[in-house]
């Protein structure tokens, strides 16, 4: 059993929200759940239009996927929704434009996440721990010894993306597998929450709130307390037994 909460703001600067996330905890497809946080970037209209296409795409493309691996099916999911970005942002309105993506579902006691860009999935029990890896210059440079994990946060370079999807004719997925635990929290979000509210923050909260809905309305207050330089986009899953 899950309990699920997903909500975007649109922060304190920006003038339009390019965030869209959802949650789909009943079957999709062959899956039982699904849960996406999609960030776009492009001009006027571009970014919105990405992130939102994004999401509807991959819940299309799983609702209409037979095979049962959930892999096969969120990878072939991203897959397509890259391909018809891409091609639409051909358009002269639509040039440049693209989205991060991490998707995840439970299935049993185990959870499968798939991300494209920057938006983080964290994994929380008694501690924090981020499962996505970003794809982004800064943590280019962090695993290559140039700079402090420490300095990643502020660097004036954080939101420079490595992947996403539609910018390409080709998408590489990363995919992630783990075991969870009755009680685990389940955090996707875009850096609109995870530039604003430090790791040890977003533990701290979520640790005070008592219901899902309370976690994420407190990270989004703190987010925008904090700057609300972004968009702010949440997924909160806590895993209450196998599903």
């Amino acid at each position: 059993m899950l309990t699920v909460c997903s909500k975007t703001d649109i922060g304190r600067k920006r003038n339009m929200n390019q965030d869209t996330v959802s949650a789909w905890n009943v079957p999709i497809g062959s899956l039982p759940n699904l849960f996406v946080v999609a960030d776009g970037m492009g001009g006027h209209k571009a970014g919105d239009y990405a992130s939102a296409y994004a999401v509807k795409a991959i819940a299309r493309e799983v609702e209409l996927d037979e095979r049962i691996e959930p892999v096969k099916i969120i990878t072939n999911a991203i897959e397509c929704a890259n391909a018809e970005i891409f091609e639409k942002a051909k358009e002269e309105d639509f040039a440049g434009m693209g989205t991060t993506a991490v998707v995840s579902t439970v299935i049993g006691s185990t959870l499968y996440v798939a991300n494209v860009g920057d938006s983080r999935l964290y994994l929380i029990r008694d501690d924090i721990k981020q499962i996505t890896r970003d794809h982004s210059l800064v943590e280019e440079m962090v695993r290559a010894g140039e700079i402090a994990r420490e300095e990643a946060r502020f660097h004036p370079d954080k939101n420079i993306i490595t992947r996403a999807v539609g910018a390409d004719r080709v998408v590489l997925v990363d995919f992630f597998e783990v075991d969870i635990l009755e009680g685990d929290v389940i955090l996707m979000c875009s850096d609109g929450l995870s530039n604003m509210v430090g790791d040890d923050e977003i533990l701290s909260i979520i640790k005070k709130q008592k219901d899902v809905e309370g976690m994420a309305d407190e990270l989004i207050k703190v987010a925008n307390h904090n700057g609300g330089k972004d968009n702010i986009g949440v997924v909160l899953v806590r895993f209450e037994g196998a599903v």
